[in-house]
C-alpha cells in the first residue's frame, strides 16, 4: 500500500512562515516571552491511497481488479510540549497517532485483497511565530517524526496468492513532519489552536507517502503573569511666577468688640456592652433580645447623647470563636441591628445617620494563650466573655455657650 500526497508547496510555505519571524526579531531584538508549554490537538487525517499502484500489483499476478473501496480518512490526534525561547520561535515534541488507512478490492477470477495500515510516533521540531495581535497570531513548523507503521494484508479466493509471505510488516523510519496554523490566547496562559500539518511515512512494504493532519486543540503555557499595565507620567509646565503688586497702605477702622459665639464641642464615645453572661448584660447567651437590665444601660447611654449633632454612629456586634463561623457572623450582625433600632427610638437618631455590622469573632479582646480549649464548657464560655459584646462608636458634636 502506498501513501502519496505532493508537498513541495507546503513545505516552501512553512519556510518562508518560520523566517519571517525570525528575522523580524533580529530588527525589534527578543522579547521576555520565555517558558514551558504543553498542549493537545484533535481532529481528521487525510491519505491518499495509491490505487493505480494496487492495480498494477495485481494485474502483474494475473489478476484483474473490477472495485477497489478506499478508506482514507480517519481521526488523528497528538499530545505535544516544548519550551517558548521569545514570543516568535520555540521547540516542541510530542507524540502522535495519526489513525488507520486501507483499502479493499475485488479481482477476477473471484477473490478479493485488502490491506490496512495503522500510523503512530512521535515528532520534535522548531515552531516560529508570526504575532498580528497581542491575542492573535500565525506560526509555522518544520520539524522530524519517527513514524511506526503497522501494516497488515489478507485475501480470499484469488487473492489469497497475492498475499505477502509477511502479511503484517511493521516499519519504524525517520522523516519529515510540516505544519501551519493560527493561534489565539484566550488569556495569557491558555491559547487555542487551528492547524493542518504533513507527516511523511512508510508503509512498511517500501512505499513512501504524506498523511495530513487538520486539527484543532489548546495549548497551556506555564508562570505566565497577567501583564502590569504602563505607568503614565504626565509632567506638567510650572506656571509663572505671578506678579506682585505692593498695595498702598490702608487706614483701618477700629475692630468691632467680638460678642462671644456658641462653640461647637466636639463629642466623641466608644462605649463597649457586654453582649451577655452577667446581670447588667444586653442579651442572654446565643440571643439577639435586649434584656431589662440592657434596657436601662442603653437608655443611660442615650440620654448622654441627647442635644448632640450627630455625624456618624457605628454599632459593631462580637462573638466569640465558639460555634461555626456563619452562625457567629448572623448572631453578630443581628444584635448590632438590634442595638442600632433600640438607639434610633430611644435617642432620636437618625437612621441614616447609624450603621451597624457584625464582625463574628475576628476581633477578639481574650488572647490565644488565656482562653484554652475548643468545646464550649462554662469555664471556656466565662473566659471568653469579653469577646462577646456591643461597640457603638460615636462622632457628634454639642453646642456649648
Amino acid at each position: 500500500m502506498k501513501l502519496t500526497l505532493t508537498s513541495s508547496k507546503l513545505s516552501l510555505a512553512v519556510l518562508v512562515a518560520i523566517a519571517s519571524p525570525l528575522a523580524m526579531a533580529d530588527e525589534a531584538g527578543w522579547t521576555d516571552d520565555s517558558g514551558w508549554f504543553m498542549g493537545a490537538n484533535i481532529g481528521q487525517s487525510r491519505t491518499t491511497i495509491d490505487d493505480p499502484r494496487i492495480t498494477a500489483n495485481l494485474l502483474a499476478q494475473g489478476l484483474t481488479t473490477t472495485s477497489i473501496a478506499d478508506n482514507n480518512r480517519d481521526t488523528g490526534y497528538k499530545l505535544f510540549g516544548g519550551y517558548q525561547f521569545n514570543k516568535y520561535f520555540g521547540l516542541e515534541g510530542g507524540y502522535f497517532n495519526l489513525g488507520q488507512f486501507g483499502f479493499a478490492s475485488t479481482t477476477l477470477p473471484a477473490g478479493s485483497l485488502a490491506g490496512n495500515i495503522k500510523i503512530q510516533g512521535l515528532s520534535f521540531g522548531t515552531v516560529g511565530t508570526l504575532p498580528f495581535t497581542e491575542r492573535f497570531s500565525a506560526f509555522g513548523r518544520l520539524g522530524l517524526n519517527y513514524a511506526q507503521s503497522r501494516t497488515s494484508f489478507s485475501g480470499t479466493g484469488a487473492g489469497i496468492g497475492v498475499v505477502p509471505l509477511n502479511p503484517n510488516p511493521n516499519k519504524n523510519q525517520i522523516n519529515y513532519k510540516l505544519g501551519l496554523g493560527l493561534q489565539y490566547d484566550l488569556t495569557p496562559s491558555l491559547g487555542m489552536r487551528a492547524e493542518v500539518e504533513r507527516y511523511r511515512v512508510n508503509d512498511a512494504i517500501g512505499n513512501k507517502g504524506d498523511v495530513d493532519l487538520y486539527s484543532i486543540g489548546l495549548i497551556y503555557r506555564f508562570g505566565v503573569e497577567e501583564p502590569t499595565p504602563p505607568v503614565i507620567i504626565v509632567q506638567r509646565e510650572e506656571p509663572p511666577a505671578p506678579i506682585v503688586i505692593e498695595p498702598e497702605p490702608v487706614i483701618e477702622a477700629p475692630k468691632p468688640i467680638p460678642v462671644p459665639v456658641p462653640v461647637p464641642r466636639p463629642v466623641r464615645k466608644k462605649t463597649i456592652f457586654n453582649a451577655d453572661t452577667s446581670a447588667d448584660s444586653l442579651f442572654d447567651f446565643g440571643k439577639a433580645v435586649v434584656k431589662p437590665g440592657g434596657r436601662a444601660a442603653l437608655d443611660q447611654f442615650s440620654a448622654e447623647l441627647i442635644g448632640a449633632q450627630f455625624e456618624v454612629i457605628t454599632v459593631t456586634g462580637h462573638t466569640d470563636r465558639i460555634g461555626s463561623q456563619a452562625y457567629n457572623e448572623k448572631l453578630s450582625a443581628r444584635r448590632a441591628e438590634v442595638v442600632k433600632d433600640y438607639l434610633v427610638v430611644s435617642a432620636g437618631i437618625p437612621a441614616n445617620k447609624i450603621s451597624a455590622r457584625g464582625v463574628a469573632g475576628a476581633e477578639p479582646i481574650t488572647k490565644p494563650d488565656e482562653c484554652k480549649g475548643k468545646k464550649a464548657t462554662r469555664a471556656l464560655i466565662a473566659c471568653l466573655a469579653p469577646d462577646r459584646r456591643v461597640e457603638v462608636d460615636v462622632d457628634a458634636t454639642r453646642t456649648e455657650k
